[in-house]
């Protein structure tokens, strides 16, 4: 014989805090108007959000980008630290899209958790606001998704989607490169948000007390040290000469992204002794035995972003580049591609 229980049940006994959404999303809308750029119709909280591209393209052409923080999110667990997560969810997208010649325009945001932790979470979407700011496009929608049981307390999940848009006739596709360009490394800030399973598993093994100096820093910060958002000064860039490629180096390293921009009878030629390795990549090599393709397969290994432009333009974009804060390198060069040979070579 079944029985029903007679007291009546809410959403917060679910374990959904609806309250606590709603003071989520107060806490973040002043982080967000801050993002607000020309184009923007409407604030938070309508179904859909809405921007009107500007009349400065004759043919524009929307170019997107989705990703997340991989398991960059489960060190900020451990260290109970989500200032700073929000900036490489925002990165990931941004640098991805600009590589095609895109201004990023508008970015949305998709936080999922089991049991919503209103100063964490505000915490990290104050960091996606501050991503934006430094990419210049505008926070102008997102989703808080409370699943109990979906995730362990205290655990969330990110995901991040960014919108761009570049004059079709100045979309970059890698099509001019050719023998005799120059490969520029733009220096990274630290791993950025790509091979963190294989970092914390170094960790596990290595056991470092990551509250000890690294080279003037604790470990913590330099492991969580977000990824650099490379849209200003590269924006600028392709204002004063011709960039024919650009690649955002993300998981597969250097050795699998380089080769996205170029066709199939083009190389390019890396010389390792172009940049210095920084010490946590050494460290990390070191502590996990790392083999030296490995590492480059894996990780940045100290350039974030590459830019290809021809010789005769190299020394001004170093300059321009250098001009705007960044750290900038000539790694190498492009060849034609000799039988058999790999689209990236680390020499």
């Amino acid at each position: 014989m079944s029985s029903t229980s007679s007291s009546s049940l809410s959403y917060r006994d679910a374990g959904v805090d609806i309250d606590a959404g709603d003071a989520l999303v107060e806490a973040i809308k002043p982080f967000a108007k801050r993002t607000l750029r020309e184009g923007v119709l409407g604030g938070l909280g309508g179904f859909g959000a809405m921007f009107e591209i500007s009349k400065k393209y004759k043919e524009p052409v929307l170019v997107s980008g989705t990703d997340g923080v991989g398991t960059k999110l489960k060190l900020a667990f451990m260290l109970n630290r989500h200032d700073t997560v929000g900036i490489d969810l925002v990165a990931m997208s941004v640098n991805d899209i600009l590589v095609q010649g895109a201004e990023p325009l508008f970015f949305l945001d998709y936080f999922a958790c089991g049991k919503l932790d209103v100063p964490s979470a505000t915490d990290v979407i104050k960091g996606i606001a501050q991503g934006c700011e430094q990419a210049g496009c505008a926070l102008i929608g997102g989703e808080t998704a409370e699943m109990p049981s979906m995730y362990p307390d205290g655990e969330y999940d990110l995901a991040g989607f960014a919108v761009g848009a570049v004059e079709k006739s100045k979309i970059i596709d890698g099509t001019k490169i050719k023998p005799g360009d120059v490969v520029l490394g733009l220096a990274s800030s630290g791993i950025h948000s790509n091979g963190y399973s294989l970092v914390r598993k170094i960790i596990e093994r290595a056991q470092p007390d990551l509250n000890a100096d690294f080279h003037g820093r604790p470990l913590a910060d330099v492991l969580m040290q977000p990824t650099r958002i490379y849209v200003k000064p590269l924006l600028a860039l392709m204002e004063k000469l011709d960039v024919k490629g650009m690649v955002h180096i993300t998981g597969g390293g250097l050795l699998e992204n380089i080769p996205r921009v170029l066709q199939d009878n083009l190389t390019a030629v890396l010389d390792k002794n172009a940049w210095t390795m920084p010490p946590l990549f050494k460290w990390l090599q070191e502590h996990g035995n790392v083999a030296d393709d490995e590492m480059h397969r894996v990780f940045n290994c100290g350039i974030g972003m590459t830019v290809i432009v021809a010789q005769e333009d190299a020394d001004a974009a170093i300059a321009q580049l250098t001009a705007a804060g960044e750290n900038v390198t000539r790694i190498g060069e492009i060849r034609a591609r000799e039988q058999g040979q790999a689209q990236t070579v680390v020499v």
